[in-house]
């Protein structure tokens, strides 16, 4: 049987097709701490019926106007007796560029989806953006960016990405989907991810500083740290120091905290 929408390449649309693993994603959030969940992307609506069996606010986003057409109307009429959920409502809106306090104010709120691969990665950027709103954060990606993310020190698939959200976040990676259970099937395999909010999830440096040392030091991952954060000028003193003999992969989450707030002292003398 043929979507009910039609996947548009531009989009990077990728319609989730099978119910075991849509139930699987809807079963992903713990829905405890939150009473608003905002899942980007909805599609065909496949994750969003299994979402709406939950007993929380659901808003559905996607910048499909056809998707957001066919939600309204068949979540509204032909399966109104199933929903259990507080309210519902979908919205034709870019998440990227969506001032997210119109809808949820300063309460706290959850994300999931079937996210286009093609802005995946921004997705999470907003959210570390957004993290004193966001205590939880589900949904599939591409395989090899699922696994970058949740990546631990001393893996060549760690990275930025890494050790930003896992400065905020535990990350988890749950489990691995096949591209036969898409319409169309992706030429990759897809994974699915889970990121709770750290209780302390504060930095004790500056917050900048530190994105910027993350940054600096993976755009030159070849490179000892010394060469890597050459352009932050440090002092001599600090930069016999031993932590910069070693490349971006081999420190930890914490070893990087500790080294902004080694340089964070260092520029303020």
């Amino acid at each position: 049987m043929s979507d009910p929408v039609r996947a548009k390449k531009h989009l990077g649309q990728h319609f989730l097709s099978d119910e075991e693993t849509a139930e699987k994603i809807g079963n992903t959030l713990s829905f405890k701490g939150y009473d608003h969940v905002l899942e980007i992307g909805p599609g065909t609506g496949v994750l969003t019926k299994y979402l709406l069996e939950k007993d929380v606010a659901l808003t559905a986003m996607d910048l499909d106007q056809e998707s957001v057409d066919y939600l309204k109307d068949h979540f509204s009429i032909e399966h109104a007796s199933k929903i259990s959920s507080k309210s519902f409502r979908v919205l034709y809106a870019d998440f990227l560029k969506y001032d997210l306090s119109q809808l949820f104010g300063d309460e706290q709120f959850a994300i999931t989806g079937n996210f286009p691969y093609n802005i995946s990665t921004q997705i999470v950027f907003k959210t570390l953006e957004l993290r004193d709103q966001i205590p939880e954060f589900t949904g599939m990606f591409q395989k090899e960016v699922a696994k970058r993310i949740c990546e631990k020190e001393g893996s060549k698939a760690y990275g930025i990405l890494s050790v930003l959200a896992q400065a905020f976040y535990n990350a988890e990676y749950l489990f691995t989907v096949p591209p036969t259970v898409f319409n169309p099937p992706p030429k990759v395999e897809s994974g699915v991810l889970r990121l709770t909010r750290k209780e302390d999830y504060s930095l004790n440096v500056d917050e900048k500083l530190f994105f910027r040392v993350v940054k600096q030091a993976f755009q030159q991952r070849r490179k000892t740290l010394r060469n890597s954060l050459k352009t932050f000028q440090l002092s001599d003193e600090l930069r016999v120091n031993d932590i910069f003999n070693k490349r971006p992969e081999q420190l930890s989450v914490a070893a990087f905290l500790e080294l902004t707030a080694l340089i964070q002292k260092d520029l303020t003398v």
